[in-house]
């Protein structure tokens, strides 16, 4: 682990943010907050107006005067201060006087294994301001592991793949440590936008930036799949009069939008395996691929991902929640280290 599990059990809270979504879990109490990572805030005044869900909704439909910011982006903290206030708002006052009322109030908070001291500096400066007087970092591909249930303290390869909405971190753990890993700079947003370019530039159509998750609409049924349905309807708007307009969209087209994106992954999965030891290889033909984060759910992506790897690939029950429930596993005790038995032991 990042840190040992005696240090994370004395944390009172942990916090994982995340550039779609930023999730808290509180020790005794469980995952209490899990919202959209956006404020909406009055440019004029420097009010904020709505955070999380609301703020997620005002997205391109406010005045001048009100933007909408987002200060995570890739798993990192672009705005300190903003990432403070939309916390702050999203714990409520009553959990964030019971949390400031704990003796030197301690936090987990989950980092990208490749972030830099500014990064990490920046997290933990986000917590300090919520009063936390110590905060401890967790490798974000490890709490994902614990928090899917896969045995990364065991001396076996596990490999897991964190599909966010910025970024992809593929990894091959082994005995509580990453062993390999990459980060792919392709997540859902970036699979999201090559289906908007793909609509704008064959059928002259425009969607709605947050209000419709393009995906969900190109991609109903089967996704990926070829047993998909063969065409799909569309609303938009044209790009030429700008009124709204429908259009069935030939689905094998998207699909093929969509894997010019996700090459990339699998180039990255290709680079894992080869910096993995033989060994290790050897226990994933059998363990396969376990996929977790919100754009783990993209229809027919772990039939492919097993396709192009010749390994058998799972989704995490609720893999959008697997890196915050795995910190709470960790700072509700609920994690054991590997004992090494001692041969002087009779």
């Amino acid at each position: 682990m990042t840190v040992s599990l005696e240090q994370l059990q004395r944390c009172h809270f942990a916090v994982d943010l995340g550039a779609a979504r930023t999730r808290v879990y509180v020790k005794g109490l469980g995952l209490v907050v899990d919202e959209p990572s956006a404020a909406a805030v009055n440019t004029r005044t420097g009010a904020l107006i709505a955070v999380g869900e609301p703020a997620e909704k005002m997205t391109g439909r406010t005045p001048d005067h009100i933007r909408v910011v987002r200060p995570v982006s890739g798993g990192r903290v672009i705005d300190i201060d903003m990432a403070q206030r939309m916390l702050r708002h999203l714990l409520g006052d009553k959990l964030r006087r019971a949390l400031r009322r704990k003796p030197r109030l301690r936090a987990a908070v989950c980092a990208p294994h490749d972030a830099d001291p500014l990064a990490r500096r920046a997290a933990i400066e986000t917590l300090v301001g919520l009063g936390a007087r110590r905060v401890e970092m967790v490798d974000t591909l490890i709490a994902a592991a614990v928090g899917c249930g896969l045995p990364v303290e065991q001396p076996e390869a596990t490999m897991v793949i964190v599909s966010g909405a910025a970024t992809t971190h593929i990894a091959v753990l082994s005995m509580g440590a990453i062993v390999t890993a990459v980060r792919v700079p392709v997540g859902g947003e970036a699979i999201d936008q090559a289906v908007v370019q793909h609509l704008r530039q064959q059928h002259e159509l425009m969607l709605p930036s947050q209000t419709v998750r393009p995906l969900q609409l190109a991609l109903s049924g089967n996704g990926l799949t070829t047993q998909g349905p063969e065409r799909t309807e569309i609303h938009g708007r044209d790009v030429v009069t700008g009124r709204a307009r429908s259009v069935h969209v030939d689905t094998a087209a998207v699909r093929d939008a969509i894997h010019t994106p996700l090459t990339a992954v699998l180039d990255g999965i290709g680079k894992v395996l080869r910096d993995c030891p033989p060994d290790l290889v050897a226990d994933l033909a059998d363990r396969g691929i376990t996929m977790v984060g919100g754009s783990a759910r993209l229809p027919g992506l772990d039939q492919m991902m097993s396709d192009a790897t010749g390994m058998p690939v799972r989704i995490a029950e609720r893999p959008d929640v697997c890196a915050v429930q795995g910190l709470g596993a960790m700072i509700e005790g609920r994690i054991q280290p590997m004992r090494i038995p001692d041969p002087l032991e009779d």
